[in-house]
């Protein structure tokens, strides 16, 4: 059966309060534009419903990563020949937090980057971007070897009290999730690579960070939603999710050691 009406920017401010958002919230938010069904001006009327939400005095961040500016010999979805290597690593655009593109994260999240006033964090593959009240601060730190760790956006926003919104997404894409593998005991480490634009140059850098998995983050979803911590409810035709950061954090950190399967 058809909606009685069309998604609004209204109507999904109403849904939005209805699930718990509300003025003043730092809120971290993972997005499916087509999971909400037909939504009159689309990504925009979606970002307008956030915003009229949390008010002047609320923050909207999202994720705005850009994980394909790495060395080309890690590639594989798809793989470049080798001979392309060279001229790869030469000619990659650098990461310009003003321009460069969030990619595979959606048309909500790409719409905030480059939504008036927002800010975004100086990293070359797992930025984030932020628009309102705090998005300065929290964007302040993101160090080039803390993608999603204690010196990065997510453990700016757990410290700060943000509440994270999937918003007819799955746990699967749950980045929070993330920053609990930085805190159990010896994590796996992998090295990295990307091009970026330190001083209004050019050049690649290279780092060691915790090596991060998302494999099992929807069954570590569901067992958090079992514990009664999130609120779940209809955002237009989406079933979306709202819950603390710092809960779902401390809930993995317990979760991981017991239930993922070594590598």
């Amino acid at each position: 059966m058809p909606p009685d009406g069309p998604n609004t920017r209204a109507s999904l401010a109403a849904d939005l309060t209805r699930l718990g958002l509300r003025e003043a919230d730092m809120v971290l938010v993972h997005a499916s534009l087509s999971s909400l069904g037909w939504v009159c001006g689309g990504a925009v009327a979606v970002v307008q419903a956030l915003v009229d939400v949390l008010g002047s005095t609320g923050t909207l961040v999202v994720p705005t990563q850009t994980m394909g500016n790495s060395d080309p010999r890690h590639w594989s979805r798809p793989a470049v020949p080798e001979a392309w290597w060279p001229a790869i690593r030469e000619t990659m655009p650098a990461f310009d937090p003003r321009i460069t593109p969030s990619v595979g994260l959606g048309a909500v999240a790409e719409l905030v980057r480059q939504w008036p006033g927002a800010v975004r964090s100086d990293h070359p593959q797992a930025s984030f971007a932020a628009v309102g009240a705090r998005a300065a601060e929290l964007m302040a730190e993101h160090r080039l070897d803390s993608h999603l760790g204690e010196g990065s956006p997510l453990a700016a926003l757990e410290r700060a009290g943000a509440r994270v919104l999937l918003l007819g997404v799955g746990f699967d894409v749950c980045t929070a999730f993330h920053l609990a593998e930085y805190r159990v005991p010896m994590p796996k480490t992998e090295f990295g690579a990307a091009v970026r634009t330190p001083d209004g140059g050019r050049r690649w850098v290279t780092y060691t960070d915790v090596a991060t998995d998302s494999d099992d983050f929807a069954d570590l979803g569901e067992d958090f939603e079992r514990t009664g911590a999130v609120t779940r409810s209809l955002v237009g035709e989406a079933t979306s999710r709202l819950f603390a950061a710092d809960k779902a954090i401390a809930h993995a950190v317990a979760w991981l050691p017991l239930n993922r399967k070594p590598t």
